[in-house]
């Protein structure tokens, strides 16, 4: 074992010691003594693996089981938790010390951090055996170091269902490319979401360059601490397999009335004053990650706490225009976009745009059409008896024919309830790509729904409803009382149950002593008779 690596898990808190070896389980790490059961039943001959539970183990067992670990993926494994632990320790520590003489460029990273939504979404497995944990340097350092990348990546979807990394593209502060390589999947492309990523087929013919190759190159560009910026980096770094500490993402700098995240869009209209793209131009990896970086440096320049107001759609416009879109979705991994367009008869127009909240298999796709009209009217076209989904969202069950001659079943939906933008629906929203499987990010966006129906309470005039209040206001006191009354009958039943032990506990005492008295009396014949015997 490294000797770092050594001095790391032997200065690692009780907490992480444990974690690791729980992980290490559920991975089968090994050690020069096997497993962590079989481990203890060599060392501890008394308990062994009796006792198995890490968290009711001595600091100093763990760590002697950590250091029997040989195998190069398992100490790849320890390292990636330990340099991950070590990189949080750093920043926790620079955010206590440092709080009232940070550059703005380690306000961004405070800020992101601190961000509600931080948690959840850049939570990555980043113990698993094709990730890269990257090394942030001592606090000492850190303080010093403010350089900045900016990223952006591009994914399409295999055939086996994943996503697969397919361009990266890295700018500096002075919008320098640093980055600008097309990667090979190494598998099957089903889809290569052009009108997303702006890749084709053709374009990747002779790359040679892989994921493994890209780590190393990023890994080089952030080996002194440098921030890196992206908005929406998490999905990002899951699409580079990189856990980096110090990160802005612009989707979390920004404050919105509403409690949302903002666009990229919408911060290049309200920051920079322009639009991220014209309405109908393809997709570029490289604006990304530049408009990215000119968002930071706008910030830094106006000054980190002053508030910029965001341009927002309003409210009525925002409906007309979900309401002009379906949402196709469980859509399966082999079915490709042309397909998708047999589902409407030819005289609908339409444009299908996938849906990248739902990346995955089976994925998404929206279906826009000119208004909410025609959008209602294709709908009600399909051939199948409706029904709701878990939002009660109206939607249909299409069942259709592939090129292969296989038969697939997709779900047609509704984006919004048929009712006008100006009233208010207290249910909550539906929100894209719910069949993405990711449990996750399905919360975080329902916690966002929640934070806007919140907004929207607070924003009714409120002799709307204080009849509602009251009548709510009466029902909670009821239900007070209610809770109260079975709180008392259920201590009541508790008080009754412990006379009842107590009295069942008297007479198996007085049984006892009883016995106790038959057993001495017996002691005291059985003396009584040997010295008879010895007379």
């Amino acid at each position: 074992m490294d000797v770092n690596l050594s001095a790391a898990i032997s200065a690692a808190p009780d907490k992480v010691l444990v974690d690791i070896v729980k992980l290490g389980q559920k991975h089968g790490m090994r050690g020069s003594d096997g497993n962590w059961k079989e481990f203890l039943n060599v060392h501890d001959r008394n308990i062994g693996s009796s006792l198995s539970d890490p968290a009711r183990r001595k600091r100093e067992t763990l760590i002697s089981f950590l250091k029997t670990v040989t195998a190069e993926e398992h100490l790849k494994f320890l390292a990636n938790v330990v340099q991950a632990h070590l990189n949080r320790e750093v920043l926790n520590q620079l955010f206590k010390d440092s709080s009232d003489d940070e550059s703005p460029q380690q306000r961004l990273v405070r800020s992101t951090l601190e961000h509600p939504f931080y948690l959840p979404k850049y939570a990555f497995p980043s113990y698993e055996k094709e990730w890269l944990v990257t090394k942030i340097p001592k606090k000492s350092k850190l303080m010093k170091a403010n350089d900045m990348l900016a990223v952006d990546c591009e994914m399409v979807l295999c055939e086996d269902g994943t996503d697969a990394l397919v361009r990266v593209c890295v700018v500096d502060c002075n919008l320098q490319v640093k980055l600008d390589e097309l990667i090979n999947p190494g598998k099957p492309v089903a889809d290569y979401r052009t009108e997303i990523t702006g890749v084709s087929s053709g374009d990747l013919d002779g790359v040679s360059c892989s994921l493994v190759d890209i780590q190393k190159s990023m890994k080089k560009l952030l080996s002194k601490g440098t921030i890196l910026v992206g908005h929406g980096l998490y999905n990002d770094l899951q699409a580079l397999k990189i856990d980096h500490a110090r990160v802005v993402d612009t989707s979390f700098i920004f404050k919105t009335s509403d409690g949302k995240t903002p666009s990229l869009s919408s911060l290049c209209k309200a920051v920079l004053g322009y639009e991220l793209r014209k309405e109908g131009s393809p997709h570029n990896c490289l604006d990304d990650a530049c408009a990215a970086m000119k968002v930071v440096l706008a910030k830094i320049e106006r000054g980190v706490d002053t508030e910029i107001p965001l341009i927002q759609e309003h409210g009525k416009d925002v409906w007309e225009t979900e309401m002009a879109k379906l949402l196709i979705h469980r859509i399966p991994a082999n079915v490709r976009q042309k397909e998708l367009q047999r589902i409407f008869p030819q005289s609908f127009t339409f444009e299908l745009k996938l849906n990248k909240k739902a990346e995955g298999a089976p994925y998404s796709m929206h279906v826009i059409f000119k208004d909410k009209v025609e959008a209602n009217q294709a709908f009600e076209i399909l051939n199948a008896n409706p029904n709701k989904d878990s939002s009660g969202l109206p939607q249909k069950r299409i069942s259709f024919r592939l090129n292969t001659g296989e038969t697939v079943s997709v779900f047609v939906r509704k984006m919004r309830h048929d009712y006008t933008g100006d009233e208010v629906s207290l249910k909550k929203r539906a929100f894209e790509g719910e069949d993405s499987g990711n449990a996750k990010k399905q919360k975080t966006d329902q916690y966002e729904n929640i934070l806007e129906e919140d907004k929207i309470l607070q924003q009714l005039p409120k002799q709307k409803y204080p009849n509602h209040c009251c009548d709510l206001l009466k029902e909670i006191d009821g239900l007070k009382k209610e809770l109260e009354l079975k709180e008392l009958e259920q201590y009541n039943k508790h008080v009754e149950e412990i006379e009842k032990l107590k009295h069942e506990i008297k007479s198996k005492d007085f049984q006892i002593c009883m016995q106790d008295k038959m057993i001495s009396g017996l002691k005291k014949r059985l003396e009584e008779e040997k010295l008879r015997k010895r007379k």
